[in-house]
């Protein structure tokens, strides 16, 4: 745990050692741990659908988590074996995750949003045995279940379905008697399974130990986390790593309670009102609900909210988000970046450290990052590269699940190499450029799409947008900006060259995007990044058009 008073960066770096036991259990370190020297401590508010509230304890996640556990070995799992965890932010999917991790096996977090063909693939390619889920998500997997010859038991927790098991019923059935696998920190605990951008999904096995590597990003990120009175929220799934392990796990790990929900349909007005309704003080917002939100009128008149820490991550925010942060927020936000191999490994923390524009912060504590070429040989300051981390770190994954030949193709001698672009300075600030592929390169010069998306959503009419290269004859390729408008704004050829002029002032004019589209919504991931490639492979059919793809 990093100190809780500020103190300059290099100090805290220079004073920070890891300690890993050989043996750590992410389940006894999350709930047992507190509920045996403080049960009523609050773990949890969970928020339902309807706006009601339950307030959930450590003492009775202990109790809940033990039985879970308990069925979950009467169902057959055993050390090692996959169990899945196909639900939204609940209490269950809290149970489940501790349970799991209590007896050994390796939890699959499953986002509840998955079609059928997402499911399988997932499903099938861990071998999972057990799935806790609820009715929707038993309904998808009524179609599939045949495929996957492994998958034992479905445990719902709303209810019995044709071929499932009523999760309450049988746990009133099981004991509350449970002793915990004693874990090493090296065993397998969870399979993140990547975003898929390119190709199929890779499943990537993370150790107990990855939530304690996860620790010091998050304690920068949320300015030197815990303090009294921190309380946690985040509208990112817990099925991704930045819900499961930026804020989750970690949260419990210090015994600072959560509150669950996630919107159905996320609006800004609706996230506001939650941060005033629970006293949120310290939240993960990603890029994308930050963009929602700042389309909300003057929000720092309209609710009173009081938080302490704002963290982001996923695609770089730009000078326009943090000036309006700080603006809505009265402070900083922190951003953090990492990938789901090798997670919270940069980190800026207004309480330490200078907020340097363009810049995602330096090294989190204790981790050891470097701009290196496609040879492994470590860039100059100022020098675009690739963004690298050295191995041996604990948050590092083990391996692609039964993907050997992706896990070697990730390393270079001692360095995983994360794919995007970015340059350090001098000081270990780092720049991040952005993706391998999603680099421009136009006319000589590499440009990186961040810069001139930042830009553009300046414009007073853009409320989202994303930049891509398209290939060009003359020039490699050429800027094309893709421009989600906000509403009663009409795009026309005059707003196209507002746009343009408006980045060839602010910026330069080799970076000016050359065409400009329009349209509705832009193509996400389920974790909220652009898909690049996808706005790439639609340019041609986007050019056959004049006004809107």
């Amino acid at each position: 745990m990093l100190p809780t008073e500020a103190r300059p960066y290099q100090e805290i770096n220079n004073a920070f050692r890891w300690n890993i036991p050989e043996y750590y259990n992410i389940g006894v370190d999350v709930c047992d741990k507190w509920a045996e020297t403080d049960p009523g401590r609050l773990a949890l508010i969970h928020v339902a659908a309807d706006g009601s509230n339950r307030r959930y304890s450590f003492g009775e996640i202990k109790e809940s988590s033990d039985r879970l556990a308990n069925l979950f070995q009467s169902c057959g799992a055993q050390i090692g074996d996959r169990i899945g965890i196909l639900l939204p932010q609940a209490p269950e999917t809290a149970m489940a995750h501790v349970a799991a991790y209590k007896i050994g096996a390796i939890a699959i977090p499953l986002f509840a949003l998955f079609g059928a063909e997402a499911l399988e693939y997932r499903l099938h390619n861990s071998g999972t045995r057990v799935v806790v889920t609820n009715a929707a998500g038993a309904a998808k997997l009524a179609g599939i279940r045949d495929r996957l010859p492994e998958l034992k038991t479905i445990l719902t927790i709303d209810g019995t379905f044709d071929g499932t098991v009523d999760l309450y019923l049988a746990l009133k059935q099981a004991s509350s008697d449970l002793t915990p696998v004693k874990t090493k920190a090296e065993d397998p605990a969870v399979i993140i399974y990547t975003s898929g951008t390119t190709g199929q999904p890779k499943g990537a096995l993370h150790a107990h130990r990855v939530l304690l590597g996860h620790l010091p990003g998050v304690e920068l990120s949320h300015n030197l986390f815990p303090l009294e009175g921190d309380l946690l929220w985040t509208p990112a799934d817990w099925a991704w790593i930045g819900g499961l392990l930026d804020v989750f796990l970690p949260a419990w790990h210090h015994g600072v309670p959560l509150v669950a929900h996630r919107f159905e349909k996320f609006t800004g007005e609706a996230a506001f009102q939650l941060l005033q309704d629970y006293g949120v003080r310290n939240t993960f917002l990603p890029p994308t609900a930050l963009k929602m939100m700042r389309t909300v009128t003057e929000p720092e008149k309209r609710w009173r909210y009081q938080l302490r820490s704002v963290a982001s991550g996923g695609e770089s925010l730009g000078t326009e988000l943090l000036d309006w942060g700080r603006k809505t927020f009265g402070l900083t936000i922190n951003e953090f970046y990492g990938q789901t191999e090798c997670n919270m490994t940069v980190s800026s923390c207004a309480a330490i450290m200078d907020c340097k524009p363009g810049a995602i912060g330096r090294a989190a504590i204790g981790h050891t990052l470097a701009i290196v070429d496609a040879q492994g040989q470590v860039q100059p300051p100022g020098s675009d590269g690739n963004i690298a981390v050295q191995r041996p770190d604990p948050v590092m994954f083990l391996q692609y699940w039964n993907n050997p030949q992706a896990t070697q193709d990730k390393f270079v001698g001692d360095w995983l190499l994360t794919g995007d672009t970015g340059c350090m300075d001098d000081e270990g600030y780092i720049r991040f450029v952005g993706r391998d592929d999603d680099v421009i390169t136009s006319a000589g010069y590499r440009i990186g799409p961040g810069e001139i998306e930042d830009n553009i959503l300046q414009h007073p009419a853009v409320k989202m947008v994303a930049v891509i290269g398209s290939p060009d004859a003359q020039r490699t390729e050429i800027v094309v900006a893709i421009v989600v408008l906000k509403e009663g704004v009409t795009g026309d050829d005059q707003l196209k060259r507002e746009i343009q002029e408006h980045v060839k002032v602010r910026l330069a004019a080799h970076e000016y995007p050359r065409e400009i589209f329009f349209v509705d919504e832009l193509p996400m991931t389920t974790t909220g990044k652009v898909i690049r490639r996808e706005l790439r492979a639609r340019v041609s059919e986007w050019r056959s058009q004049p006004l809107r793809a």
